[in-house]
């Protein structure tokens, strides 16, 4: 789920044209190329996915290459708070007002040094310091080259703040999460938990994979796996999802391109379970793209009925539209329209997958933790309330309403739907029990799961009823 903010970087990042890349012998290489995303991650309000989905459509590397690639940069952001207390205490100056090219070029060695067993340190210093020199001169080579040595000689001693001293301090700088966050988190669940999610939020994020039922069931699916020797996971809380544990080039497998199955989180197929939806039924979709809830819908509905996902971008659209014809999925209707200005007709049910702070993917999305602030949760909100209150009116009497976000933050889950069912008194919530786990239900009945204890992703999802 995205907000309406990222929408718009989604945009800007995907108008992007080829007269940008003259720089491109400048920042060669791959450690080049993830100090260029870091700069335009730091400096732009495009978020990494983006700006590194991006940067791939022009290399042409080795699928070891694209993993380092991908390792590097969400090392760097997931661990830039360390990074930086680190790199601080050697840099002569205010390290946060360097220059980008140096600061990021740090950032990338130090992790390597720091995290990357397989990279020798020699060789991660050697090439931070010539790719400084080659944009930055001799004399910041120099100073890089020295940081860097130093930190070696003295990695074994390397102290952090006292916990003692300022507790906040040493957590935000250790686990590497902003102090606004944490200060939040502490309040609401305490130490032990605060901790064991933020150590979940920094583990390197997997690929879980969902099987397509209109092309394979989930025994052919084992099977399959098992012939090209997969190693994979089957989902604790829904039948047919996968997560895959070998390393293996997924996304440009035969199967994978055929439809037989696409990248989803266990914890966005929730939502899907608790809407329930039925062969036949007229379901909307309101904040569809890139389609993942409306094409595992379309699953749960055997293909048959009607499904309308609108969306306000048509770029979005059309990587919907792409996935929907890979997977074979027939019934659903892609709209471009702003999701508060569609009013076109009534519906069975209805999925509002909401914009909101993403605070529940931080270990795939790292770089939402430096971006959002707390003002942004409390505009979403805003925003999220105003979704769900329209989504109200083209519900049919006796009709679903399912709200859901990929976050845990109260604001944006059990605060919204208190609001909506204060200003809409022909609603009700229904408790989520019949349709997914209980381990996965809070006190109201609402789905809520967090990555530390459920090890997916952090979500919410609620279930509304019109009344009859």
């Amino acid at each position: 789920m995205s907000s309406y903010n990222e929408q718009i970087a989604d945009e800007q990042t995907n108008n992007l044209t080829v007269t940008a890349r003259p720089v491109k012998d400048l920042y060669a290489g791959i450690r080049g190329t993830a100090i260029k995303i870091l700069i335009r991650v730091e400096r732009t309000d495009s978020y990494l996915e983006k700006l590194l989905d991006y940067e791939l459509r022009f290399l042409e590397i080795s699928v070891q290459d694209r993993a380092l690639l991908y390792e590097i940069v969400h090392g760097v952001i997931r661990w830039q708070g360390r990074l930086d207390w680190i790199l601080s205490g050697f840099y002569k100056g205010q390290f946060s007002k360097a220059i980008p090219i140096l600061k990021n070029a740090l950032r990338v060695a130090l992790y390597q040094i720091l995290f990357l067993d397989k990279v020798p340190e020699y060789a991660a210093v050697n090439e931070a310091v010539e790719f400084v020199k080659r944009l930055h001169g001799q004399k910041s080579a120099d100073i890089s080259n020295a940081i860097l040595r130093n930190i070696i000689r003295n990695k074994a001693a390397l102290r952090y703040p006292d916990p003692e001293v300022n507790l906040i301090t040493y957590l935000s700088t250790y686990y590497s999460h902003p102090v606004w966050m944490l200060k939040r988190w502490l309040t609401r669940y305490g130490q032990e938990f605060t901790v064991e999610m933020m150590k979940a939020n920094n583990e390197k994020a997997g690929i879980t994979l969902r099987l397509n039922t209109g092309k394979i069931s989930p025994e052919e699916c084992r099977m399959l796996f098992d012939s090209v020797n997969i190693k994979f996971q089957e989902g604790k809380y829904i039948p047919g999802f996968f997560k895959i544990v070998s390393q293996a080039n997924i996304l440009q497998w035969a199967y994978f391109q055929q439809g037989y199955f696409t990248v989803q989180d266990e914890s966005a197929g929730l939502a899907c379970r608790v809407l329930a939806p039925k062969q036949g039924m007229k379901v909307l979709d309101l904040c569809s793209a890139p389609g993942g809830k409306s094409a595992y819908i379309a699953n749960l509905m055997n293909n048959e009925g009607e499904i309308i996902s609108v969306d306000r971008f048509d770029t979005r659209l059309k990587i919907l539209t792409s996935n929907l014809e890979r997977l074979g999925i027939t019934i659903v209707k892609p709209i471009a329209k702003d999701a508060l200005e569609f009013d076109d007709g009534m519906f069975d049910a209805a999925i509002i997958d909401a914009p909101c702070s993403g605070f529940g993917t931080l270990a795939k999305k790292p770089d939402i933790k430096w971006k959002k602030e707390l003002l942004d949760i409390r505009q979403l909100s805003e925003l999220q309330l105003k979704l769900l209150l329209h989504a109200a009116t083209l519900i049919n009497y006796g009709g679903v309403l399912v709200y859901s976000v990929c976050t845990i933050e109260p604001e944006e889950t059990t605060g919204v739907i208190h609001k909506f069912l204060a200003e809409t008194p022909d609603f009700y919530l229904e408790s989520c029990a019949d349709y997914v786990h209980s381990e996965l239900l809070d006190k109201h009945g609402c789905v809520q799961t967090y990555p530390n204890v459920h090890k997916i992703d952090g979500a919410f999802a609620a279930r509304l009823r019109r009344k009859s």
